[in-house]
């Protein structure tokens, strides 16, 4: 038995090797001493990720990603570190330590309430087809054309308006507390246990595996409110990780290399049920960033479509859930901005995602739609489904009656110049002024004109970033040279020789500030640079931008290979000055900068042009 988590975790480590690790998911291939593969953490034309056996370490010399096994598995299967850890404990035979037994108490209790939740969906199952009071539930869900087998294959129910019918079954299997933490029951103002659904269409929901551990409930008499009562979160349930429908259309998303994301839970049950098969839906919440990386485990090419009601909040739920999707998945590229007019198979999978909107005709949502036209007629609708950007443009043309004066047509063509502007190809670009130009009846010029100006003020904001970025980039990589001594395998120095060496706040980059800080830490019980590296990952497992920053510097340390005790001692010492040089131009800029803003106030302005003067005085050496 493992003495803590970190011995866990190290001895995890042990049993991984990086090139059969990464091999699971990479086709590599070994060049000199590393091998090369394309990196799946981006949209990667030819291999940019290095796989090192002697480090231990995979490090993409395009996007930047890199660490070692575990972070790797971590990364590519987007998963809490802790359940990756778990299951590969269990993989390999490792005991948890005794003081995580606690972690085994709620693992029992998680088995538990899933266990409570199950017998809760056949038993709502159950009243559905039996209780005095189901009749209205029937009538309801027949007026939606369900019928007893998708009763049967989503397990829906019925929650009797009695106080604790429920609680009465379960009470003798179950302990109060389990149902409490289920959400099945509630404390009544009198202090007694109570359902917490009643008189309620019951909609069971499944987590990925097909656990049962939550549930949405429908009302049915009017003015019941609120409309849905779904489940809180939970042990066993989060409702922005777990989308509805997913344990039953992960294969259908695979087979069609896509998902169809809907609003609600019956959008869900008609499309499976009239064999729309790829079709999920959040519960009872907005999409989330952790729903977005759920649905990449299972669409290669990250095909994604929206299809929400076609009112007002429906397209304002299209726009936000596709702004969320970009932001999730902008690291791994652009988003398919046009058709091609055909795919070849090396254009197949170079967008970070593609989001297509299906849009029935006005009026009618994916359910209404289903029931009335079908399940082929709506596929023809997913198989049509524009791009999100012709959706967007198409809905802003719909505004063009509305727009007949200069002033409100100028108004129309800046709403779509916002969307135009992120068109990468220029071609493409032309064609779409053009036809929006003649729909609203302005003159393409200068339409185009104004794209331009915008396109151009967006341009001189990045180049000005650059800069900034540029000179922040070189600081960073000079602290890391700098970090880097301490992590070069064969290093004549001592920790100690190399911290007296190093001027203090010569590492100021809040990132790096918790490196140095943590090797610090572990360098007073670790002398083995191979044992601190995994210590040091370890350490920064829950934290991406950490374990990146790391890999960098282990890197860099190569630099420093092989080199005497002086010509080890005299590259520290010019990486020193160079960085010194370095802040000292950033704080001439700076200077420089105020100086100018408040050219107006003249005692100000001759008090930062002495600070500057002593600063150009002392970079050279002037008395």
């Amino acid at each position: 038995m493992a003495n803590s988590f970190e011995d866990v975790i190290s001895q995890i480590k042990d049993r991984l090797d990086i090139v059969d690790v990464v091999s699971q998911y990479v086709v590599l291939k070994k060049s000199g001493a590393n091998y090369w593969g394309l990196c799946p953490f981006h949209n990667d034309k030819k291999p940019s990720m290095s796989v090192s056996p002697s480090k231990g370490i995979y490090k993409c010399f395009s996007c930047g990603a890199g660490g070692d096994a575990l972070s790797f598995l971590v990364k590519i299967q987007n998963r809490e570190y802790k359940d990756v850890i778990q299951e590969l404990a269990e993989k390999f035979g490792i005991e948890m330590p005794t003081r995580f037994q606690a972690s085994s108490e709620t693992k029992n209790q998680k088995k538990e309430m899933i266990k409570a939740c199950t017998k809760a969906a056949k038993f709502y199952n159950l009243q559905l087809k039996s209780a005095e009071d189901s009749n209205k539930a029937m009538t309801y869900l027949r007026s939606r054309n369900i019928t007893d087998e998708i009763i049967d294959k989503f397990t829906l129910g019925w929650a009797p308006n009695k106080y604790d019918t429920l609680y009465k079954e379960l009470k003798k299997e179950f302990k109060d507390e389990i149902l409490e933490k289920a959400g099945l029951i509630l404390k009544s103002n009198s202090g007694s246990w109570i359902d917490r659904f009643r008189n309620r269409i019951i909609i069971p929901i499944q987590n990925e595996s097909g656990e049962y551990v939550a549930f949405g409930a429908r009302a049915v008499d009017e003015g019941q409110n609120p409309k849905y009562l779904n489940s809180s979160d939970s042990l066993i349930y989060n409702k922005s990780k777990i989308l509805f429908g997913l344990n039953s259309a992960q294969n259908a998303i695979k087979d069609e290399d896509g998902a169809v994301i809907m609003e609600g839970y019956f959008d869900v049950i008609s499309a499976q049920a009239h064999g729309v098969e790829n079709a999920v839906a959040s519960c009872g919440t907005a999409l989330t960033p952790e729903h977005v990386k759920l649905l990449s485990r299972y669409t290669k090419s990250r095909r994604i479509y929206l299809s929400f009601d076609t009112d007002s909040a429906g397209i304002n739920a299209t726009k936000k859930g596709s702004d969320v999707i970009k932001e999730t998945l902008s690291a791994l590229g652009n988003v398919k901005q046009f058709d091609e007019s055909h795919i070849s198979a090396a254009s197949e999978h170079k967008y970070a995602c593609e989001i297509r909107v299906v849009s029935p005709p006005q009026g009618k949502d994916p359910d209404e739609f289903i029931r009335t036209s079908g399940g082929e007629a709506f596929k023809e609708y997913i198989n049509n489904a524009p791009l999100l950007i012709d959706f967007l443009l198409n809905n802003i043309l719909k505004e063009k009656k509305s727009a007949q004066t200069p002033q409100q047509k100028a108004e129309l063509a800046e709403k779509i110049i916002e969307i135009l502007k992120d068109v990468n190809n220029k071609i493409i670009q032309s064609e779409y002024v053009k036809m929006v130009a003649s729909v609203i009846d302005v003159d393409e010029n200068a339409m185009l004109k104004e794209l331009a100006k915008s396109e151009n003020s967006q341009v001189a904001i990045q180049n000005n970033q650059k800069l900034v970025t540029k000179s922040s980039q070189f600081e960073i990589k000079a602290q890391k040279n700098l970090l880097s001594v301490f992590l070069a395998n064969d290093s004549p120095l001592s920790f100690q020789q190399l911290n007296e060496l190093l001027p203090e706040n010569i590492i100021q980059d809040e990132t790096l500030i918790i490196v140095k800080n943590t090797i610090d830490k572990l360098a007073c019980t670790i002398n083995n640079v191979k044992e601190l590296i995994k210590s040091l990952y370890t350490e920064f497992i829950e934290d991406d931008n950490l374990t990146q920053s790391l890999t960098d510097i282990i890197e860099l340390s190569e630099a420093f290979s092989g080199l005497t005790p002086d010509e080890f001692e005299r590259a520290v010492k010019e990486n020193v000055v160079r960085l010194k040089k370095c802040y000292q131009e950033k704080e001439s800029e700076d200077l420089r900068r105020k100086y100018k803003q408040v050219n107006d106030d003249e005692i100000e302005a001759l008090k930062i042009q002495m600070q500057l003067r002593d600063k150009i005085k002392l970079r050279t050496g002037d008395k």
